[in-house]
């Protein structure tokens, strides 16, 4: 928590360094989510304030993202709404209700909750999500005025009627999505996205048209409320919930990969209250759904930060900001769609999907139909989930191979036996996970020894998961062994142990 440790000088410049990026981000993020560009600033200010005082990660830094704003679009789409104001206080009311879901879960101890999603499940989902995401920016990126047929097809006859397309925004977009690129080549903390912002702001008011501009942004200090409309809770109750977990699988994730790094304990209960928290603090605000950064939290890692001090730093940053963004109303909208672009279209992974259906024909399949069905129901791309989890319990349930899982672990010096007794499947690789990683946090574990005797069976999701978080232990520099594998077991077992013992 921020009160057990003092702030670094690493932890400041991350702090800046992230602010400089979640600025600009935060506007693009609100638009994308349907909100008037200012709403990302609130959601951006205390929020990662006040994630720092419960967070367990020192590193995961919580803000606006862009799989969380397009779930907020798609919530919010099922909701009529007579007028923008009216929207933004229901989007308010839904970060509030989110982060009731994961303060709910956190204190009941449902953590592991977030492996409900099989890799499958978001592999498909993530894809089809990162296509749409893209899809909803290029008539934006282009200054296309978009025929509101719908995400998809507004795309296609902005991409196929280049007779429309305003070059300069052209331009812009190109340059921005290069700079975001090439940024980080020149220095890991660049701030390219600030500079295309400052740069195109400062042509657009003072030297030449540059198309369509985001306007006024009437945003000074954060002014707390909670005049929401509670009448229309029960609307948005089932996507709150979804959005809670899905939403809950990027930060448990990034916050994962860098405890297995730095070999420090990490409570995925406690994460959830900190991402609770920072949810509820952004509908006081007016804010809207917030998450975890997995880009944000990688550059407060690379830029030095050193405990939560940083996340709060970021948040004071763009708190004390606030007036003077209301310089950035000429900011042309071509930017901030080549922005969300160029922070997302790395999550349209072909090589995963490839590598998936050489492993597992029905794994696949369960990607595909959650890929298709998030297609289909956009811009509810939460009902994707659901299908994708559906279909993922039902394979499960099918293959008769049990639920239950237990697992001991016995130190010996500096290396630990671990023996899981009962079937290893996407949910209970959670349980096998956590045991793990208590059992290393001391920091002088050099091996580890799991004895699969008492496996009755692995199922491809259990195994993926696996597998990266040991590569990832294996580069922290333990050495990790397979022993008592079963015949029944053993191909499951060597996507997981390349090398096995015996």
């Amino acid at each position: 928590m921020i009160g057990d440790a003092r702030p670094s000088a690493g932890d400041l410049v991350a702090g800046i360094s992230v602010a400089l990026v979640l600025i600009p981000q935060a506007l693009a993020y609100a638009e994308l989510a349907g909100l008037p560009p200012h709403v990302g600033l609130l959601a951006a200010a205390l929020s990662p304030i006040v994630a720092a005082i419960f967070a367990s990660s020192p590193y995961l830094q919580t803000g606006p993202t862009a799989m969380t704003a397009l779930l907020t679009f798609g919530v919010l789409s099922g909701v009529t709404s007579s007028s923008s104001a009216e929207l933004v206080r229901l989007a308010a009311l839904l970060a509030l209700m989110v982060g009731t879901a994961r303060l709910v879960m956190g204190v009941m101890r449902l953590g592991g909750i977030a492996y409900l999603m099989s890799d499958s499940v978001l592999l498909g989902f993530t894809t089809g999500a990162a296509v749409l995401i893209v899809a909803s920016q290029i008539p934006k990126a282009l200054d296309v005025a978009a025929r509101s047929e719908g995400v998809v097809q507004d795309a296609w006859w902005a991409l196929g009627n280049p007779g429309q397309w305003q070059p300069i925004a052209l331009l812009l977009s190109v340059v921005t999505i290069a700079v975001m690129n090439l940024g980080p080549r020149v220095h890991r903390l660049f701030p390219g996205v600030l500079i295309v912002v400052v740069v195109s702001t400062a042509l657009s008011r003072y030297v030449a048209d540059l198309g369509s501009v985001i306007g006024a942004i009437p945003v000074d200090f954060v002014s707390p409320s909670l005049d929401l409309p509670w009448g229309a809770a029960d609307g948005l109750l089932l996507g709150a919930v979804i959005i809670a977990v899905v939403g809950y699988a990027e930060p448990a994730s990034i916050a994962r990969s860098l405890a297995a790094i730095h070999r420090h304990r990490w409570s995925s209960n406690r994460e959830l209250v900190s991402q609770g928290m920072a949810n509820v603090t952004s509908a006081v605000s007016g804010g809207f759904p917030v998450g975890g950064s997995f880009s944000r939290s990688a550059l407060n890692h690379v830029a030095g930060a050193t405990s939560v001090w940083s996340g709060a730093i970021t948040g004071a940053v763009v708190l004390v900001s606030l007036p003077a963004t209301a310089l950035l109303s000429e900011l042309p909208r071509a930017v901030l769609g080549a922005v969300v672009i160029g922070a997302v279209i790395k999550l349209i992974r072909i090589a995963p999907v490839a590598e998936l259906a050489r492993a597992s024909v029905p794994q696949v399949l369960v990607a595909a139909a959650t890929f298709v069905s998030t297609m289909i129901f956009a811009p509810r791309i939460d009902r994707g989930v659901l299908v994708g989890v559906s279909l993922s319990l039902l394979l499960h349930v099918t293959s008769r191979t049990g639920f239950r899982l237990r697992v001991s672990t016995e130190r010996h010096r500096d290396s630990v036996t671990v023996v899981p007794s009962g079937t290893l499947w996407f949910t209970t690789a959670a349980t096998f996970e956590r045991r793990v990683r208590d059992a290393i946090s001391d920091g002088e574990t050099t091996r580890i020894d799991v004895d699969l005797s008492a496996v009755r069976a692995i199922d491809f999701g259990a195994s993926a998961r696996l597998r990266r978080m040991f590569v990832e232990l294996e580069r922290a520099g333990i050495d990790v062994r397979a022993t008592n594998v079963s015949d029944s077991s053993r191909a499951a077992a060597a996507a997981i142990f390349p090398d096995l013992t015996n």
